[in-house]
């Protein structure tokens, strides 16, 4: 379980000794494993910022309190490559110089090696509607097609967290469907709790828990 304890950020200008008004009022949640939280917010809301922060990615003059667990570990003060979040935001970002394939064994561990390292990129091409795409270009693939991929390589590296900044916003109705599909099953199969930020509504069916608005006063 992901579990978020009274976050609340301000961000400091470059040249300013104090920070500006927090971004939105401390907030909490916990997601259970296998669940999708969704957060809702306008753009400038603090969204993209409050997943940096929970994946540990630096972030320019913020100033921020709370505490992050993730299955009963305290992760907050962590480097990002030993917190076990893994975070897709809008833009697939395929390795262009890496056919999809090699794309997906990127996020492989080292353990898994020869036939059993083949059998995995094959069957998560094939659960993703892709079968027989991995000596492909990424440049020959749809925008859909590419985030199914970026949502493989994710997922292979066996994150405990994924978080999703906005993941559908560019995708055509069909391609919006297989993803979610390859998301709702993966994850699920998975145990691992999912943390949504979108300005969509239609994202709102995606949640296994009440819809969190950052526009809102946290209790």
């Amino acid at each position: 379980m992901l579990h978020v304890t009274n976050a609340s950020f301000s961000l400091s200008e470059a040249d300013a000794s104090t920070a500006v008004a927090p971004l939105f009022a401390p907030l909490s949640l916990s997601v259970a494993a296998g669940d999708i939280c969704l957060i809702s917010a306008p753009s400038g809301a603090g969204k993209t910022t409050l997943l940096r922060w929970i994946a540990g990615m630096p972030i320019n003059g913020l100033q921020a309190t709370g505490h992050i667990s993730l299955f009963g570990k305290d992760i907050t003060a962590l480097p990002a490559e030993h917190r076990r979040v893994g975070m897709l935001f809008q833009t697939p970002l395929l390795f262009p110089h890496l056919n999809i394939a090699d794309n997906i064994s990127f996020g492989l561990s080292r353990e898994h090696r020869g036939a059993s390292r083949r059998t995995m990129i094959e069957e998560a091409l094939k659960a993703a509607g892709l079968a027989g795409f991995g000596p492909r270009d990424p440049a020959t693939l749809s925008g859909g097609q590419q985030s199914r991929v970026a949502l493989l390589r994710t997922l292979l590296a066996a994150p405990e967290a994924l978080l999703l900044d906005e993941p559908f916003a560019s995708l055509d109705d069909n391609a919006r469907a297989k993803n979610i599909a390859l998301l709702r099953a993966e994850t699920k199969t998975r145990g691992v709790p999912v943390l949504l930020v979108s300005h969509d509504p239609r994202d709102a069916a995606l949640a296994d828990m009440p819809v969190i608005s950052l526009s809102q006063k946290q209790s």
